[in-house]
């Protein structure tokens, strides 16, 4: 294991662990841009889960009050996107997961780039119980069969106008329990080997740190920062899904 090596494990590991830790997801957006340089693709994704679980642990803490609020919003977008996890995962047989990636890359650069230009956000603020249950199934569903289970939540959380808590008690314990799922699915692939758990319990420390110190930022933004830094994470999510897929 070279000091290349062990200094990409570390940088993936710490700007995964600090962007979810601001925004409440995305650790695979900054940690797979230095790991897959390192590491196969599958091993990648297998670390990845691992340390977004561990940052959206330390993330739930700060916004405890407002998920015991708020059970039943959260429990709409949770339960239908666990159900569709699975019907996701069957569904990789007959669809192109790729292609399927490169469809959401493009939604997500085009909702990315049309919010950032504009000066105002959207504001739907009727309750919509039928759409969350919506949003949480399919995000489920795109879980299972491209591993983007937060993109569509993400999106439509943005476009809401509630305060940066409660938007991040729906988001946070939504990619923890999908994401959640998606480690007992990998453990029973056999993913974790020795080398595997090896690298994990290296990376998870540096994880920690840089959560931490996104959770401080976070503490900084206001509202309305703070769903431009959903809408220009997803952008940047979208162009980096898309580059990862084409090249």
């Amino acid at each position: 294991m070279t000091t290349g090596f062990i200094t990409a494990l570390l940088a993936g590991a710490f700007a995964g662990g600090f962007i979810n830790g601001l925004a409440g997801f995305g650790t695979a957006l900054l940690s797979l841009g230095f790991w897959l340089q390192i590491m196969p693709p599958p091993q990648a994704v297998a670390i990845v889960v691992v340390m977004s679980v561990v940052s959206g642990l330390q993330g739930l803490w700060i916004t405890r009050r407002e998920i015991r609020d708020r059970p039943g919003r959260l429990a709409r977008f949770l339960a239908p996107g666990l159900i569709g996890l699975p019907l996701g995962v069957s569904l990789l047989s007959v669809i192109s997961a790729p292609l399927l990636k490169l469809v959401i890359a493009g939604f997500m650069i085009t909702y990315g780039g049309f919010f950032t230009l504009r000066r105002s956000l959207p504001r739907f603020e009727r309750p919509t119980p039928l759409i969350d249950v919506g949003i949480g199934f399919t995000g489920g569903v795109l879980g299972g069969a491209a591993s983007l289970s937060g993109a569509l939540p993400t999106m439509w959380c943005a476009m809401r106008p509630w305060p940066k808590g409660e938007t991040r008690a729906v988001l946070q314990p939504y990619n923890v329990g999908i994401l959640g799922m998606a480690v007992a699915l990998f453990a029973l692939q056999g993913l974790y080997d020795r080398e595997t758990l090896l690298l994990i319990a290296m990376a998870l420390p540096t994880t920690i740190i840089g959560a931490q110190l996104g959770i401080r930022l976070f503490h900084h933004l206001n509202d309305t920062q703070f769903r431009r830094l959903l809408i220009g994470v997803m952008f940047a999510s979208g162009v980096a899904l898309a580059l990862r897929e084409l090249m």
